[in-house]
């Protein structure tokens, strides 16, 4: 089993207890709004951790809206079925992001929250990501830092993650634009990363 997914998995069972959730559920309860999402979509939260993210896009989608939630880490994705296994528009596998199972064309939005300096390979990933999501359909990358605070806070952690990093701006816009992705945005401030892009060609 690679690292990453190791260290995943051995801090998902303190993981909700030493992030502040009071803060980072009123710091989402501002951001998702953002992401563009629509009642009634199919929306993949790749890398979901213990959940966060799942009433926040529930919210967005209505009943008539469905979410599935990926993570290759097991012990997050046990504790995202005992938080939210009852919901009948929620379903969660332990998965990577690297190998969506889903056919093309499936998803109308793939949220990434606190992924995407994990992810090992970014090039197969954003190709997968673009091969699920519907022509025109959203593509969200977000954190509740900067790209520079974020580097900071690897930095200071495990020897894992500490060069997870996002890439700039430019290297961004990039990688994106090689996946089929266009009309990008990118808001990078203290206390928030927001990049939204748009699936425009295989």
């Amino acid at each position: 089993m690679p690292s990453r997914q190791i260290f995943f998995n051995e801090i998902a069972g303190t993981w909700d207890t030493c992030i502040q959730i009071e803060k980072l559920s009123q710091f989402l309860d501002r951001l998702v709004p953002r992401f563009g999402l629509t009642y009634g979509q199919k929306i993949l939260d790749a890398g979901t951790g213990t959940g966060i993210l799942i009433p926040f896009l529930l919210r967005e989608v209505g009943k008539s809206g469905y979410v599935i939630g990926i993570d290759y880490a097991e012990n997050m994705i046990e504790i995202c079925r005992s938080k939210y296994g009852n919901l009948p528009n929620v379903r969660f596998e332990v998965r990577k992001v690297e190998q969506i199972n889903y056919s093309s064309g499936f998803f109308d939005a793939v949220t990434c929250f606190g992924l995407f300096p994990h992810l090992e390979n970014r090039k197969e990933a954003l190709s997968q990501i673009n091969r699920v999501l519907k022509l025109g359909g959203r593509l969200v990358i977000a954190h509740a830092l900067s790209s520079t605070e974020l580097a900071a806070h690897h930095c200071g952690s495990s020897t894992v993650v500490a060069q997870d990093s996002l890439p700039n701006s430019l290297e961004m816009k990039e990688l994106l634009a090689k996946a089929g992705f266009g009309r990008i945005r990118i808001i990078d401030k203290p206390g928030c990363y927001l990049c939204l892009s748009d699936k425009i060609s295989l």
